[in-house]
């Protein structure tokens, strides 16, 4: 361990011996037994209600192995090796959200860890839903020391939608630091969000305390302003807050004073508690705790003398500037992108290198590399590092691993990286970001109710009346979509949106019946529906309560993605004989003009390719609609679980659909999967539709209606595009990467297919040059 670490942690130990006395009455077990009583494995006492946290910490490691550590009472701890089995190995893996273990490790593998050993000779059946099942010694009764930390491998194979986050090793250990704040002093602050400027608070008993600026530099504010979900600091006019401290101090007699200073400013009379002082931050760390610093002692005669409590000015990302004239100046990286995080601010970390977007490998992924990418996109440090693939796997190449930076850096790009090779990173191992943002209190003008979890339900806005009389009214279900319902879903903090309903009369729970907002239309990526378009004046033709909108959301979704190489691989014309078409024709799969055709004679020309639609999301895809409703096509004897699956449009140098084709999903299952996950979904024998995380369904370029009808089409120049779920009917992390698009040349024989891609695969740049035409604009997938 480096010896800045070990300062560190020998800060934040005296920080919470200081700060949090009454612990200093507990015992810590011996670690320096000089001999193994034998005892008898007893359970362990009833678990608590909330998950116990578990988490791989050590080095070397990767994000499926390492040493185990638990969360409980407040600290981290480690596992005895005594009697410890594979058996062991599967419970906590699965805790972690693997499939299983291939192995375990003995005599701290992954260096000795500190603090408690909280449980020593576990005996796990291997079925048991947490450690806390299995027998043991009990909680902190242990023989052991450090050098018998015990450690597992897990299969990186993660389960299915598992949603609670793999905690890796962090500088900090943030469950033991109390909240930091932002206490505005201006009294026009108080009323906008975010806050920006202010005294820096520090929760402490049961209220706040202040830090003594002291020595205060610009690193300290620098992690605050991070912590925060501020990528940047700025100067604070220090000479202001002092005369303001000089004149409260001189009408202190008051009950309140008021000052007028470039604005209306209110400074309650209060004495400074001062809890923290000579703070020595880096500017790298994740949180204040993680900085050198000293606590007053609680007898000092003078706690700040010189100083006052410590006051900082953070700088706002564009998404959270209220200035439009400096959003405009500060701009956020163009070549790092987050993808597929349910929440602003998260996301599969993704970076553009020559025009193509690729992902980044876990491999030694952690906080301080992750703050880079999350300040350089506008938001403060990482809240958590995330490794093998929580946010979905990408497609696209990967183009870094092992990335090592200081902290410091402006760009991931600006961090020493490893080159990467096919052995040694897979998409499996994409590694993504949470970042701290700033607190916007979008969550208080909307809430959902009459659902029987807290996570659907009839949409509820709150509304204020010119009298500034605030109250909660109901939304319009008229075109209400899965659009709309992502950004409820969103600015609720709950997830991706699994769908939006037009009618909530089975959630009538509530005395509000009046609609206050009509005409929602969301792109889907706001923060909150007040920014989407909607009716100055509500508008409702059916403005009962029982058509009041309403969500069902999700904490996974799926994320269907085209191999775009594989259309470019298998295109072909084939001049099929009329005669053989009758079962596509009655199912609506050619073009208008073959209905004027001389049946059976003749032939039509087909354009056809395969299509292997890849699930690369963290839940399931499956047919909105219920077995009940899928329709039974005789002709070609399958079932349809979704009325429109695909389009596939043929668009000309003017953006004009010339040609067109589509998928009705017939036979949605699994044809094939990742190495070690099994298929789920088989159509046959009226079986389950749906495709699997990690798996694909391959239409053939064989199978009837795989096809455009390009018949009555001229030789020429065109754009093939293909639209995965184009009327969004099935919910998924990531729309904007449904449509694949290749440029196409037909000389009225043959046909070829070039740069076939994704459509959020290629850099702005790259994606206009393909589309040089302007009419094709009016044809992109929103």
């Amino acid at each position: 361990m480096d010896k800045s670490r070990c300062k560190q942690q020998l800060a934040f130990s005296l920080l919470l011996g200081l700060w949090l006395p009454h612990c200093l009455t507990q015992t810590t077990p011996s670690n320096t037994a000089t001999s193994k009583p034998t005892t008898t494995p007893t359970p362990s006492p009833s678990p608590r209600p909330e998950r116990l946290k578990v988490r791989l910490s050590g080095y070397p490691r990767k994000h499926n192995e390492g040493r185990i550590e638990l969360f409980y009472k407040g600290e981290w701890g480690t596992i005895c090796d005594d009697d410890f089995t594979i058996a062991n190995a599967h419970v906590l893996c699965h805790h972690l959200g693997f499939v299983s273990a291939t192995g375990w490790t003995h005599s701290a593998k992954y260096g000795k860890g500190q603090g408690k050993i909280w449980l020593d000779n576990v005996q796990c059946h291997g079925g048991e839903k947490s450690i806390e099942f299995c027998k043991s010694r009990g909680w902190g009764n242990s023989d052991c020391t450090h050098d018998e930390d015990a450690g597992v491998v897990c299969k990186d194979e993660r389960i299915p939608g598992f949603v609670d986050s793999n905690v890796i090793d962090a500088q900090v250990d943030e469950n033991k630091v109390e909240e930091v704040r932002l206490r505005p002093v201006v009294g026009v602050a108080k009323k906008k969000l975010p806050i920006t400027e202010g005294v820096v608070e520090v929760k402490y008993k049961d209220g706040w305390a202040q830090i003594c600026d002291v020595g205060w530099t610009a690193k300290n504010t620098r992690v605050v302003c991070g912590m925060l979900g501020f990528p940047h600091e700025r100067k604070v006019n220090k000479n202001f807050y002092r005369r303001l401290k000089k004149r409260a101090a001189e009408k202190v007699s008051r009950p309140k004073v008021n000052v007028s200073a470039g604005g209306r400013l209110y400074l309650e009379r209060q004495k400074n508690n001062f809890h923290l002082h000579s703070v020595a931050c880096t500017g790298t760390e994740v949180h204040l705790a993680a900085c050198p610093l000293e606590f007053n002692k609680p007898n000092a005669t003078s706690s700040c003398a010189g100083g006052m409590p410590a006051v900082i000015s953070c700088m706002p990302g564009p998404l959270f500037m209220q200035n439009s004239g400096l959003k405009k100046k500060l701009k956020i990286s163009s070549n790092v992108r987050l993808k597929g995080g349910a929440k602003v601010g998260e996301g599969r970390v993704e970076v553009l290198k020559d025009n193509v977007w690729g992902t980044v490998c876990d491999d030694r992924w952690n906080l301080l590399s992750a703050s880079v990418v999350c300040r350089e996109l506008g938001f403060g440090s990482a809240k958590e590092a995330l490794t093998g693939a929580r946010m979905g796997q990408g497609m696209g190449p990967i183009y870094m691993n092992e990335v090592k930076c200081l902290g410091q850096e402006r760009s991931i790009w600006d961090c020493p990286v490893k080159n990467i090779t096919s052995e040694n990173c897979q998409h499996s191992e994409d590694a993504a970001v949470r970042c701290n943002v700033p607190y916007m209190g979008l969550e208080t003008s909307i809430r959902i109710t009459g659902g029987r979890t807290r996570y659907e339900g009839r949409v509820e806005v709150l509304t204020s009346d010119p009298n500034g009389t605030q109250s909660w009214g109901l939304i319009c279900g008229e075109n209400w979509s899965t659009k709309e319902a992502m950004v409820a879903c969103r600015q609720l903090g709950l997830g991706y949106a699994n769908q939006g309903l037009q009618e909530t009369w089975y959630w009538d729970s509530s005395n509000v019946t009046d609609m206050v907002m009509s005409g929602v239309k969301c792109m889907g990526n706001e923060m909150a529906l007040s920014q989407c378009q909607y009716h100055k004046t509500v508008s409702c033709q059916r403005a009962a309560a029982k058509f009041a909108a309403g969500v069902i959301c999700s904490e996974t979704a799926s994320d269907l993605v085209l191999n775009a190489s594989l259309v470019e691989q298998t295109v072909y014309i084939e001049d099929r004989p009329l005669h053989m078409l009758y079962c596509a024709a009655e199912e609506d799969c050619l073009s208008k003009s073959a209905a004027k055709a001389n049946w059976p004679y003749g032939h039509r020309r087909l354009l056809r390719f395969s299509s292997q639609i890849h699930n690369i999301g963290r839940a399931d895809f499956k047919p909105k609609a219920g077995r009940h409703s899928w329709v039974w096509h005789a002709c070609h004897g399958h079932y349809h679980s979704m009325d429109i699956f695909t389009h596939y449009d043929l668009l000309n140098a003017n953006g004009t659909k010339v040609a067109e084709g589509h998928k009705a999903s017939f036979c949605l299952e699994d044809t094939d999967c990742q190495e070690g996950i099994s298929k789920r979904y088989e159509c046959a024998n009226f079986g389950d539709q749906g495709i699997t995380v990690g798996c694909w369904d391959l239409y053939r370029h064989d199978i009837d209606c795989q096809w455009i009808d390009i018949t009555d089409i001229k030789p020429g120049n065109y754009i093939m595009q293909v639209v995965i779920n184009p009327n969004y009917e099935v919910a998924e992390s990531d729309f904007t990467n449904n449509a694949m698009k290749c440029n196409c040349k037909y000389d009225g024989h043959r046909i070829w297919f070039h740069n076939c891609h994704i459509g959020d695969a290629l850099s702005e740049e790259a994606e206009r040059r393909f589309e040089k035409y302007p009419g094709q604009l009016n044809n992109k997938i929103s």
